[in-house]
């Protein structure tokens, strides 16, 4: 009789979202409360399949999370499953190290969370031989390989591994329990249910190793569909994997070309096009898009200037398609190439001056550099994503500033004094 379960990781259950709120507040709804939504679909997974457990590989919990309504409502998820017969096998990643709830709330007894130290529970799925391994995060931060840690594989059993790790790295991810594809692959073990990096990844060879990624993303660095994995060991000791979409909302990136557009109003219609066609191939309840406007267009200074009006139509668009909403707005575009002429355009010239001689000059970025900074440290941690996680993303977010910046300056001039066009 083959054992099946589900394997999930990083919930992030009632994860805060400061940085959206600042933009959308019935958006910031909307995300901070589908991962309630998530875990409810991954529930109803377990027991529509009538599998034997689920496992998370770490971070339920999403830092210092302290609300008793976030307690009470996993509580009684978690006794649906109890209810059902189906065990829960958890082991606690760096965001549970720091939640109280993880040392507080009394769980049904059919739920197992892995100690600091390894451990090993051996089940019995029919004439199966099931060894379910982990081990948790005792601290926030684990600066070595926990593998070697780990128990040996019990001879004659199907053996299952949860561990919360980022491999080798990841961009975005700080190194936590680093250990390689490779080492996993040759521990002996079934399968490896791994937790931390939040893009799904499935990786091939005599064991299967998988990073089911985030259940439900929160941001639009965590785009795509997000979804769980659907795991039968036979009596064989094969493995077969099923994705299952869980993500209540889905994030994407859409380009809109706007070269050669002369009109708002095919300005809005190609955005409206945009929009439907994602839409369309969105299998997620919500859709939640950032647009980012590229191409030389007569319109370039327009947009720029009136980036408001431009967010109203997209998000009625979005409103007229339905369970759509507008994350932000980029903008990539330029005008059209202006040949040189007797009576050149003294805005157009003045813009030229900017780039050449003011925004390309080293004394302008350092000061440019220095506002950002002091902007940082001003900041709350959690806020200061927006300028990437290393020294290198936070340069080119200071090109994107002075090159934006200065766009943005031109258009309010040269756009001064004239009526729409």
């Amino acid at each position: 009789m083959p054992f099946r379960f589900v394997h999930t990781a990083d919930i992030h259950l009632d994860s805060p979202l400061k940085s959206l709120s600042l933009r959308n507040r019935d958006l910031a709804d909307l995300i901070g409360d589908a991962t309630r939504k998530a875990l409810v679909r991954i529930v109803d997974l377990c027991l529509e399949e009538k599998v034997d457990a689920l496992l998370i590989a770490g971070d339920l919990y999403d830092g210092d999370q302290t609300s008793m309504k976030t307690a009470r409502f996993l509580a009684s998820q978690m006794e649906r499953l109890h209810e059902a017969g189906i065990r829960v096998f958890k082991i606690r990643g760096n965001h549970d190290a720091l939640s109280k709830i993880t040392q507080q709330l009394v769980l049904p007894p059919s739920l197992k969370v892995f100690g600091a130290f390894a451990e090993m529970v051996e089940i019995e799925a029919g004439g199966l031989s099931v060894a379910i391994h982990g081990m948790s995060f005792a601290k926030p931060h684990a600066p070595d390989s926990l593998l070697p840690k780990y128990r040996p594989p019990l001879v004659g059993a199907a053996n299952i591994g949860l561990m919360h790790t980022s491999l080798a790295g990841a961009i975005g991810h700080d190194p936590y329990a680093p250990c390689t594809v490779a080492d996993l692959q040759a521990s002996g073990f079934d399968y490896w249910a791994l937790g931390h990096i939040h893009q799904r990844a499935v990786y091939q060879g005599p064991r299967t190793i998988v990073m089911p990624g985030i259940p439900q993303g929160r941001d639009i660095n965590e785009g795509g569909e997000k979804s769980v994995s659907l795991v039968t060991i036979a009596d064989d000791r094969s493995v077969t994997v099923e994705e299952r979409l869980t993500g209540i909302a889905q994030f994407e990136r859409i380009g809109v070309d706007v070269t050669g557009v002369t009109d708002w109003r095919e300005l809005v219609n190609r955005l409206g096009d945009a929009l439907e066609i994602k839409r369309g191939d969105t299998r997620s309840e919500h859709l939640i898009a950032r647009l980012n406007f590229t191409g030389a267009t007569e319109l370039s200074w327009a947009i720029r200037r009136d980036l408001d009006l431009l967010l109203a139509e997209a998000e009625q668009r979005a409103d007229r398609i339905g369970k759509t909403w507008i994350d932000k707005i980029e903008l990539g575009v330029a005008p059209p190439t202006i040949r040189t002429s007797a009576a050149a355009d003294p805005v157009v010239e003045l813009g030229d001056l900017m780039r050449s001689d003011v925004m390309a000059g080293h004394g302008f970025r350092e000061e440019v550099r220095e506002i950002v900074k002091e902007l940082l440290d001003d900041l709350p941690a959690e806020s200061r994503g927006f300028s990437g996680h290393s020294e290198e993303a936070l340069e080119g977010f200071i090109d994107t500033l002075i090159r934006e910046g200065g766009e943005d300056v031109i258009a309010r001039l040269k756009n001064s004094g004239e009526g729409d066009e």
